[in-house]
């Protein structure tokens, strides 16, 4: 049975192994042993706290597959808590001569740290043998139920950096403009720099005015507000729950960023909690994803149900009670896969 749960500090060798499989342009996943070890360790500290309102706390998950971590998905609650958190912010300067009839209007990128406080979706990646199934989909879905079970660990605001274009050496079209004219630094030096958190680079060395885009080169020009071709699904997978994006975009490879109100998630909407009870494995039916609704020994499974008449018990078997570590009688949360 698939498992989703929050990463342990056993799970480092795993979480190493998906970050160079992740390639250039992840951020959120730079090759590092002791970062990589003080986002497990970050993730451990914000399960277990206790927490009315969104702060800097991380959750990263991983999937498990019959013991073998396969994927992470993860969650940061309030961005820009504790560092500075940038964005491009596509804009419009208009030039109008009435007395010599000439009117332009030029689009403009302005550095600017708008999302300051949102929570972001971060950090998911499947290893490339299980992108089937939809399990990507579970992986991106399941989240959704983190955030209707515990909306109190969350802002109103969800945001999801998407990948930009890059090729597979890391090199960015965008960055490049950027490196020649202003930082003299390849992408993966700037990507890495900015997964490690050393940001600083950032505000002494970036544009301090708005960049006319029509003075970019034109390969530049082309990616601006595009994803990776390794992205398109999970755009496709946020645009589906009501993301969409609001003119922003990432400052090194100009991917886009999507925002939808957390309670107008599609997944988040569609969300139920009720009362279990156990019942025999062939009467249930259907694809569903299911979490435990606990902290901090959070779980989520995919499994069939017998939902029954609403307001009453949620049927599950005995081998998806046991993976959720619940009894019968205890809450969970639900949705549709």
């Amino acid at each position: 049975m698939l498992i989703i749960r929050p990463i342990r500090a056993e799970d480092y060798p795993a979480l190493l192994a998906i970050a160079e499989a992740s390639g250039h342009g992840f951020t959120s996943l730079p090759v590092d042993e002791a970062l990589l070890k003080r986002k497990i360790a970050r993730s451990e500290a914000s399960f277990a706290t206790e927490v009315t309102t969104p702060g800097s706390e991380s959750y990263l998950m991983v999937l498990e597959d019959n013991g073998q971590v396969v994927g992470t998905c993860g969650i940061e609650a309030a961005v820009g808590s504790e560092d500075a958190f940038y964005h491009y912010r596509l804009g419009k300067d208009v030039h109008v001569s009435d007395k010599l009839g000439i009117r332009r209007e030029v689009q403009t990128l302005t550095l600017c740290n708008d999302y300051t406080g949102a929570t972001e979706l971060c950090t998911l990646f499947l290893l490339p043998q299980w992108r089937r199934d939809q399990i990507g989909r579970m992986l991106s879905r399941s989240r959704f139920l983190m955030l209707a079970a515990f909306a109190d660990r969350f802002s109103d605001t969800v945001i999801a950096e998407m990948r930009g274009v890059s090729d597979d050496q890391g090199s960015s079209p965008f960055w490049q403009w950027l490196e020649t004219h202003f930082f003299g630094i390849d992408f993966p030096t700037a990507d890495y720099l900015t997964g490690i958190g050393d940001k600083v680079f950032v505000a002494e060395l970036m544009p301090r005015h708005p960049i006319y885009v029509n003075l970019l080169s034109p390969e530049a020009q082309a990616v601006i507000g595009r994803v990776h071709e390794s992205t398109e699904p999970a755009l496709a997978l946020l645009q589906a729950e009501g993301f969409r994006c609001k003119n922003y975009v990432d400052i090194f490879d100009a991917g886009p960023t999507v925002e939808c109100q957390r309670d107008g998630i599609r997944a988040v909407q569609a969300c139920q909690q009720r009362p279990s009870q156990q019942v025999d494995s062939d009467a249930v039916s259907g694809d569903y994803l299911i979490c435990n609704g606990r902290l901090p020994d959070y779980r989520v499974v995919r499994a069939g149900v017998l939902e029954g008449d609403e307001g009453q018990p949620l049927g599950l078997s005995d081998e998806t009670l046991q993976q959720l570590k619940l009894q019968p009688g205890d809450t969970v949360w639900y949705l549709p896969l």
